[in-house]
């Protein structure tokens, strides 16, 4: 199995909760309580919409990158 690398863009909600989308592969929208639960609901939205290329032989959008050995990852921490 071999993974990806994909720019993810969590905002945060006026009415609570976050939202995330991806630049890199259209289509990629998921909605969560908290930034953890939103990171993951992206990552499972993500998978789908890979596999789903792959069923149907379309080839993946040009921002999609497998990984290598060294992955920038950017990261909110908040504090009080």
């Amino acid at each position: 199995m071999s993974e990806i690398c994909l720019k993810l863009q969590v905002d945060a909600l006026e009415e609570g909760g976050y939202v995330a989308t991806s630049p890199d592969l259209p289509g990629l929208v998921a909605q969560g309580r908290t930034l953890a639960e939103t990171i993951e609901i992206a990552h499972d939205v993500a998978r789908k919409l890979i596999e789903s290329y792959e069923e149907h032989g379309d080839p993946l959008p040009s921002g999609i990158k497998k990984t290598d050995r060294h992955v920038d990852i950017d990261i909110a921490v908040g504090i009080s």
